[in-house]
């Protein structure tokens, strides 16, 4: 049976990739956090360990059940068995895995930053499946909104970046505001599109 992948940050976001069957799916015991590791170089999302959370995502099928090219996008990340902590309405259930940055990876040494351009295809992707809850419970149940935010919009360091309607970004901005994130002016950092 082709094994299927459970992915919670832009992989939710279904114009980023065309692996097929994609649908809504929630892993229970796991939350998302913004973190650093060496691999890459600004803050990404990781799945952290948390018995009482439950967020909500999308499953597909990995194609031909190789991993090789999901592999490759989530460098930097270990893969997961996950089959019997994801809800979901598929009959037979497939095998499923999701990808998590290994603790011993996190905390490293460079730009502390969530990339807004990155935030952007994220909560567009949420929005597009979930509707404006599923964005609300998105910022609710990721940590570290502490991290500044570049605001990268007017070029893009994010190599998927999408392009976004004033209501999406007007709600992205909205919920950046209510959890009192500080987004930063593109001229105060600089970043290469290298590893992102």
């Amino acid at each position: 049976m082709t094994p299927y992948f459970f992915g919670y940050g832009s992989l939710v976001n279904i114009q980023t990739h065309d692996y097929p069957d994609a649908q809504p799916a929630t892993l229970g015991g796991w939350r998302r956090a913004w973190v650093r590791t060496a691999a890459r170089d600004v803050v990404f999302l990781t799945a952290v360990p948390d018995p009482s959370s439950t967020i909500d995502g999308v499953i597909a099928a990995v194609p031909d059940g190789d991993w090789v090219a999901l592999d490759a996008r989530e460098y930097g990340y270990a893969r997961h068995s996950s089959s019997g902590a994801v809800a979901h309405d598929l009959n037979p259930a497939p095998d499923i895995a999701h990808y998590a940055i290994p603790p011993s990876a996190m905390g490293a040494a460079g730009n502390h930053i969530i990339l807004l351009s990155y935030l952007d295809v994220v909560v567009q992707g949420f929005l597009h499946l979930y509707g404006t809850s599923g964005v609300e419970r998105f910022f609710d149940t990721t940590d570290g909104w502490n991290t500044p935010v570049l605001d990268d919009r007017a070029a893009p360091v994010y190599s998927r970046h999408r392009s976004l309607t004033k209501g999406e970004t007007n709600l992205v901005d909205h919920h950046l505001n209510r959890l009192s994130a500080r987004v930063e002016e593109r001229h105060q950092t600089t970043l290469a599109a290298k590893n992102i």
